[in-house]
This record gives C-alpha cells, sequence and structure tokens, in this order.
C-alpha cells in the first residue's frame, strides 16, 4: 500500500470515522477485522496509565524489535527515530503528535533499516473524554508492482496535465498582452496609452517565465540570464524605438522562481523607463542589460546613456506598483538594489544576489 506524505492512509481515515470507535476497540471482533488490515494499527489505553493494549499482525511485523508481548508496553518501547534532523523518538512524537507526525526510520532486529510514515490520533468516548490513541504506520514502499506501476502511472498523468496547464496559461497571458496593446491603440490620452503599454510588459513578463518554466523539463531553475534577455529583447520589440540599441551581456545563471519572477519585473520596468523618459529629445542611446555571475553570486545591471533622473525624482517612486516589486525583489529574493543617476550621464540600477538565495529548493 502507498500513501502520499502528510496524507492519512484511506483505512486509517475510514477507521476515524467511526463515530463508535472509542466501544468498538474494547470489542475482540473489531479487533479480528482490524487484524487484517493492510496497514500497522495498534492501540493503547491511557487510563490509569497509557499502555498499548493491541497490535495487528502488519504492526508486528514493521516494528519486529517489538514482538508479540508489546501488549502492556508504553509507546516509548517502539524502535524509530524521525529522518529530520531533530532525531526524536518515535514513541515521543507519538505522544505529544497529532494526525500525520513524520517519517521515522526503523531499525529491525537484523540491523536493516526502513523509513515508515506515521500518524497519531487520540479516540474520544460519548462524553468528549480521549480514551485511547489510535497509531498507523505505512512503509511507503510496500505495496505490490502493479500498485507502485499504478501510483507512477497517474504522477506522470498528472505531471501531463500540469504542463498543459501552464501552456495554456502562457497562451492565455499572451493573449492578453497583444489584446491590451491592441486595446491602447484606441486610446487618445498618452498617460493611459502609457498605462496600458506598461501593464502589457508586466503580462509578458510573466508569460515569459512561464515559457521558461515550462522549457525545461528536467528542473525546477530559471536560467536568469536567459529570462532576462527574453524580457529586454520584448520590450525594446515592443516600444519599437528608433535609434535606441539594446547592449546584451547575459551570463546562465539557474534560479528558483521567486528570484526570477521579481527580478524579471524590475528590468521590464527599467526598460520601459528608459525607453520611454531616458532618451527625450535625443536621436540616439545605448541600454545595456548584464546579469554577470561571480564567486559571491550574480549582479544584474541595466543601465542608459540617456539623461538620467530629475533631481526631485527617485526610483522607484514611493507609492507607486514599481517601489512593491522592487520590495518584492528585497524580500523574496534577499536582493541588494542600488540606483545612480545624474542629470545628462544616465541612469544605472545595479541588483545583487547572493549564491544562497538562488539555490532551487
Amino acid at each position: 500500500m502507498n500513501s502520499d506524505e502528510g496524507d492519512p492512509p484511506r483505512e486509517f481515515d475510514q477507521l476515524l470515522d467511526n463515530s463508535d470507535l472509542a466501544e468498538a476497540l474494547e470489542n475482540e471482533r473489531f479487533k479480528q477485522f482490524l487484524d487484517h488490515l493492510p496497514i500497522a494499527i495498534a492501540v493503547s489505553k491511557l487510563q490509569p496509565q497509557e499502555r498499548i493494549v493491541y497490535a495487528n499482525p502488519e504492526f508486528l511485523k514493521l516494528t519486529d524489535t517489538m514482538g508479540p508481548e508489546s501488549a502492556g508496553r508504553s509507546w516509548q518501547a517502539l524502535p524509530g527515530v524521525s529522518s529530520d534532523a531533530e532525531a526524536k523518538p518515535l514513541g515521543q512524537a507519538i505522544v505529544e503528535g497529532s494526525d500525520f507526525i513524520g517519517a521515522f526510520v526503523m531499525t529491525l532486529k537484523d540491523g536493516a533499516s526502513h523509513t515508515v510514515n506515521a500518524w497519531s490520533s487520540l479516540i474520544e468516548d460519548d462524553e468528549g473524554v480521549a480514551v485511547f490513541r489510535l497509531v498507523a504506520l505505512i512503509d511507503p514502499q510496500s505495496g505490490s508492482e502493479t500498485e507502485r506501476g499504478d501510483i507512477e502511472q497517474q504522477l506522470r498523468e498528472k505531471d501531463m496535465l500540469l504542463r498543459e496547464l501552464q501552456h495554456r496559461v502562457k497562451n492565455n497571458l499572451q493573449m492578453i498582452t497583444a489584446l491590451i496593446r491592441l486595446e491602447s491603440r484606441q486610446v487618445s490620452d498618452r498617460k493611459d496609452v502609457e498605462r496600458f503599454q506598461r501593464l502589457a510588459g508586466r503580462v509578458e513578463s510573466l508569460a515569459l517565465l512561464y515559457q521558461a518554466m515550462t522549457s525545461n523539463e528536467q528542473s525546477d531553475a530559471i536560467d536568469l540570464g536567459t529570462y532576462l534577455s527574453h524580457i529586454a529583447s520584448a520590450a525594446m520589440q515592443a516600444q519599437a524605438v528608433e535609434g535606441i540599441r539594446l547592449v546584451l551581456t547575459v551570463d546562465s545563471w539557474p534560479v528558483s522562481l521567486n528570484i526570477a519572477m521579481p527580478a524579471g519585473l524590475v528590468v521590464n520596468e527599467l526598460m520601459t523607463n528608459a525607453l520611454k523618459y531616458a532618451f527625450r529629445d535625443r536621436d540616439s542611446g545605448t541600454i545595456t542589460v548584464k546579469c554577470i555571475v561571480d564567486d559571491m553570486g550574480c549582479k544584474v545591471v541595466v543601465a542608459d546613456d540617456g539623461v538620467g533622473l530629475p533631481p526631485e525624482r527617485e526610483w522607484p517612486e514611493p507609492g507607486k506598483l514599481s517601489a512593491l516589486i522592487v520590495r518584492s525583489l528585497r524580500e523574496n529574493a534577499h536582493a541588494q538594489l542600488k540606483v545612480e543617476s545624474a542629470p545628462g550621464e544616465g541612469t544605472t540600477v545595479t541588483i545583487r544576489f547572493t549564491k544562497a538565495a538562488a539555490e532551487v529548493a
């Protein structure tokens, strides 16, 4: 039998749905029913002192150091410690926890070891008083080859459905971007046009992110250098400002979604700002986008040689969406951001990520 980690096995769940379970656990015929369950079940009586009163054959098999004499003993006699760094004894976890209490490594008499998932639940009587504790253990590697094959097939089918969903989301985002840009052409007010274009750029950056996610079937990582180069190129194509050229220098750097998403949105904001404002009253200019990997991590630079920020302006501007995006970059991606600008000398924004922040879970 197999079970998703954290989800109670079906038979265990059905047991707990029995409103007369406290009474049933006193019944020998009910214990005979438990004897034939394909999962390990044991029961303790809480009063006068908590002791195991029943363990089915599957439970004795998984905990073979207990033996048939398990009845009358405490949970502390169980072998097994949690598989995490805490290494908590299984018996202690049973008494202290409830529902799914974790994965535990069991060492058997012959020295072999295996991992079990464990659940613990208190059973109350009609008066609401806890009288029994029901414990279930599942060997995640148990079950027939057919059962495991069926589960693997289900996982493959779910993976295909997820990828299809991601593909449709990407296509829908691209359609939304096209509709926003089409609608902006029907608007006469310049400020409204700019709002539409900025919104379209943000949506397109998310579409490119989905494209990056679905194209990498081997890993959950996203290549930040490739992703940012796509965003910069898409912004240049969408704005189509004559005389402005883009210089790209990018290294490959696999990162998690927590870094890629806010980084992409920030680069899109900076590209949009540069194309809209940096080269006013100029016939030419250069926007540079870099993603450079070094021993410390990665440095992303977006720079222009335009007019620079006005003395009274700062970026990001407080209260604007760009400020929220930058805050997400700092909080979720643990990035450092530096803005340098001077009238007539352009603007340079530098974002630095550490190696630790880039780790993909």
